[in-house]
C-alpha cells in the first residue's frame, strides 16, 4: 500500500507563538517531527503542509521538497485537520500519486518518534479505518468524572460502584502523535465518524502535547531528563 505523510504546521499559534519553529532540545520544533518521518518512509511522500513561507523554508533545509502553500481558506485557526488532508490527497492525487493511507504527525508531539510510527504501523490494516495513538487517561468516568443531573447534582459519568482507582476499567484519549487513516475511509466520512479504529498506546511522556506555554515548559523539562530516549 502507498502511503502519504502529512505534518500540518499552520504559521500562526494563539497558544504558543511561532511554536513550530520555535527551538526545542538543540532544533525547531517541527524538525523533530521531520527526522522522525524521515526515519520511517521516503522523503518524496513526506508533505509538509503550512501556510507560511519560514515553515517551508525550514522543512526544504532537511531535504524535503514541499509543493504547495496552503490555500487561505485552509490557513485559519477554524481550519479543520479533515480539510487539509483531503486537500493534500488531492494535490498528490492530481499529480499521478494515489495514496492508499495517510500517516497525520503533528509536529506538537515531538517526543513521538521512529520507533513509535513503526510500531503504530504494523497495526494497520487494510480493513481498518484507522489506528490512532492514545494514552490512559487520568479521568475516568466510571471514578472520577461526573455529570450534572437535571436537578442540579453531581452524578458519576458511567454507573459504577468502584472504589478503588485500580479497579476501574482503563479508558484512553488520543494523544495527537499519530493518526494512520485508509484512504477510503476520509474520502467516505471524517475523523469523528470513524467505526473501526484500533488504538497504540503510548506512555505519558511520548505522549506530551504542545498547545500552550505551560506545555511547552513542560517539554523542556522532558527534555532535560529524557532526551531522545524516550
Amino acid at each position: 500500500m502507498k502511503p502519504l505523510i502529512i505534518i500540518p504546521a499552520r504559521g500562526g499559534s494563539k497558544g504558543v507563538p511561532g511554536k513550530n519553529i520555535r527551538v526545542l532540545g538543540g532544533k525547531p520544533l517541527i524538525q523533530h517531527t521531520i527526522v522522525a518521518a524521515q526515519a520511517c518512509f521516503d522523503s518524496a511522500v513526506i508533505c509538509v503542509s503550512t501556510d507560511a513561507e519560514d515553515i517551508k523554508s525550514l522543512a526544504e533545509e532537511t531535504g524535503l521538497n514541499v509543493p504547495f502553500l496552503r490555500p487561505a481558506a485552509l490557513a485559519t485557526a477554524e481550519a479543520g485537520s479533515y480539510e487539509v488532508i483531503l486537500h493534500a490527497l488531492d494535490f498528490y492525487a492530481q499529480q499521478g500519486y494515489e495514496a492508499d493511507y495517510v500517516v497525520l504527525l503533528q509536529p506538537t508531539s515531538p517526543f513521538r518518534n521512529a520507533h513509535h510510527i513503526r510500531e503504530a504501523l504494523t497495526l494497520f490494516q487494510e480493513e481498518l479505518d484507522m489506528v490512532v495513538s492514545v494514552k490512559e487517561s487520568k479521568q475516568n468516568p466510571y471514578y472520577n468524572l461526573f455529570e450534572e443531573s437535571h436537578e442540579g447534582w453531581l452524578a458519576p459519568s458511567k454507573e459504577a460502584h468502584y472504589t478503588r482507582r485500580q479497579d476501574v476499567p482503563p479508558v484512553y484519549e488520543y494523544n495527537g502523535a499519530i493518526y494512520i487513516m485508509a484512504t477510503k475511509a476520509l474520502r467516505k466520512q471524517p475523523l469523528n465518524a470513524f467505526q473501526k479504529i484500533k488504538k497504540y498506546v503510548m506512555n505519558e511522556q511520548s505522549s506530551h502535547d504542545i498547545d500552550s506555554e505551560w506545555d511547552w515548559f513542560l517539554a523542556e523539562k522532558i527534555w532535560e531528563k529524557y532526551g531522545n530516549s524516550l
